[in-house]
């Protein structure tokens, strides 16, 4: 017991204050940094936030414009050999061919809207919601046309779903890309001038 009591008093404060290598510094010594540094940091925060920005970007846009190709080979197929696609052939007896080609040329439309929107600058974002229009009424032709079947078919639910909750990520991806932007932005506001004593 005094053995104890005798290593707890002769401990150096350091180690008191707990310096073992794991624990948070008590005090900073670090020194301010000045204003060109700060502006290299800053501009270095920006240019890295806008290569991700594109980088983002261009992924959704691949993805959203790889949809659009197999919309397109979608209208090939049915405009040329009509109701050999599974999924069109659910509406054989419900709907006519040029219905279902005009609706996923539709899709084609709201898929290119929001290709639009992620790509261009902040006029052009407006097209990310404009698509939410054609994509909502895409999903209740397609859904009342669903309904309509002897069966509902899970197997082609993804027809309404998917344009609307393509435009629906992308709007988010943008929001968020736009967030990371105005951060900073904002980090850029927070600057301060440095005074060398």
């Amino acid at each position: 017991m005094m053995q104890k009591l005798t290593r707890k008093w002769r401990k150096s404060p350091a180690d008191a204050d707990g310096g073992d290598d794991y624990s948070l510094p008590t005090r900073d010594d670090s020194r301010p940094i000045d204003t060109q540094e700060q502006e290299e940091l800053v501009r270095s925060l920006e240019n890295s936030q806008a290569y991700q920005s594109l980088i983002w970007r261009t992924v959704f846009a691949g993805f959203v414009s790889c949809y659009a190709c197999f919309l397109i080979y979608s209208i090939y197929q049915q405009a040329f050999s009509p109701w050999e696609l599974r999924y069109h052939a659910y509406f054989m007896y419900e709907v006519g061919s040029g219905s279902i080609v005009a609706a996923e040329a539709a899709a084609v439309l709201v898929c290119l809207m929001v290709i639009t929107g992620l790509m261009h600058n902040s006029r052009r974002r407006l097209w990310l919601w404009y698509s939410f229009v054609p994509g909502t009424l895409l999903a209740v032709f397609w859904l009342h046309h669903m309904l309509r079947l002897a069966k509902f078919r899970w197997d082609i639910v993804w027809l309404p779903l998917t344009p609307l909750g393509g435009a629906g990520i992308c709007l988010y991806v943008d929001y968020l890309l736009n967030q990371s932007s105005e951060e900073v932005r904002k980090l850029r506001g927070y600057m301060y001038s440095y005074k060398a004593y």
